[in-house]
């Protein structure tokens, strides 16, 4: 790729399967990194003020500190289990019950700005896996459009309003969605590929 060549939205995310353990057991996880040409508070400011997390994700409610609970509108639910600005976010991540998966979120300073770092834990290994015959893509992939639109919106692209008030389900959401779903798949298979060795 050329020096002025604009990457293609699946190259912005580094990508990559983990384990640790959870509040519900032994987990996999899905590990998403990314840099964003932004100070390393106004991103943390941005995924944790719920007026912002709203321009670009969804309505939250909820007590929102430590030790507090928030439901983000139509989606998942959970427990505020560490908050350390500007540079942790550790949340429980539930829909309707289910037994709770967890989500990380560590910012770091980088030269260009600040690296992002995702990681969604579950014990149940169908969220983390990839299936292209079903569009099946797991939490990988979905959390790559909103990854997508929080650049946009610390770039200011984004309409100064609810995301409720401007978003539709468009194309390009939906390709990215399928070419990220197909990047995980290569992902998790070197994964079981490399744990197949190591037990060899």
């Amino acid at each position: 790729m050329s020096g002025g060549e604009t990457p293609h939205p699946v190259d912005l995310t580094e990508r990559e399967i983990g384990q640790r353990k959870i509040g519900a057991g032994d987990a996999h996880s899905a590990i998403m990194r990314r840099v964003y040409p932004a100070p390393i508070d106004e991103v943390w400011s941005a995924i944790t003020e719920p007026d912002r997390i709203n321009r670009f994700f969804l309505p939250v409610s909820g007590d929102l500190r430590e030790g507090g609970t928030f439901a983000l509108e139509m989606n998942a639910d959970g427990e505020i289990l560490k908050c350390e600005a500007p540079h942790l976010l550790r949340l429980t991540w539930s829909f309707e019950g289910a037994v709770p998966d967890e989500v990380e979120i560590r910012l770091t300073t980088v030269d260009g700005g600040t690296q992002l770092e995702l990681e969604h834990a579950s014990v149940r290994d169908v969220l983390v896996s990839s299936d292209p015959k079903t569009g099946d893509w797991g939490v990988g992939a979905g959390w790559e459009p909103p990854l997508k639109y929080l650049g946009r919106y610390l770039a200011g692209e984004l309409p100064n309003k609810p995301s409720m008030e401007w978003y539709e389900p468009n194309e390009e959401d939906a390709a990215l969605s399928r070419d990220a779903g197909m990047a995980w798949s290569q992902v998790i298979e070197a994964a079981y590929v490399r744990l197949l060795q190591q037990k060899s």
